[in-house]
């Protein structure tokens, strides 16, 4: 049993993807009687995360969309988990693609927020405007919260 937990509504950093995908295909190539049984608690999108990258990682696809595709087509035949649907997923899929065709490369510096910057108000209220907040994490936890 391994456990790669990681906080639910979060998809997990690339460095996790890659070490979930190295330990299923290290131990189902370890035996052909091997079986892979994934599990979490919570959001069941998370699990499509890792079995569209695994599909990827394993050349089961050829490419991250044809995995999410594939992945989203079958669900499993018995609708047991979600297709990946948010778009940070999908996102993490292709990151995870373009480390695996050495396009992307994982940066271990670490990375500084100086200042942010936002062009135009959004109109997300029927009376034109938005009440936009910010909120930064490091390392999972929040480290500041904007006023509102």
């Amino acid at each position: 049993v391994l456990d790669f937990g990681w906080p639910d509504m979060h998809t997990p950093a690339l460095e996790k993807i890659c070490s979930i995908c190295k330990a299923m295909d290290t131990w189902l190539n370890t035996a052909a009687h091997n079986v892979v049984v994934l599990h979490n608690k919570g959001n069941r999108g998370r699990l499509g995360v890792v079995v569209a990258a695994y599909m990827h990682y394993s050349n089961i696809s050829a490419s991250a969309d044809q995995a999410l595709d594939r992945f989203a087509m079958k669900r499993f035949y018995e609708d047991k988990v979600v297709p990946v649907g948010q778009p940070s997923q999908k996102r993490y899929i292709h990151y995870f693609s373009g480390l695996l065709s050495g396009s992307i490369k994982m940066n271990n510096k670490p990375l500084f927020l100086h200042h942010v910057i936002m062009h135009g108000i959004p109109n997300f209220e029927s009376k034109g405007g938005c009440r936009p907040f910010l909120k930064i994490y490091q390392a999972m936890q929040p480290v500041y919260t904007s006023g509102i």
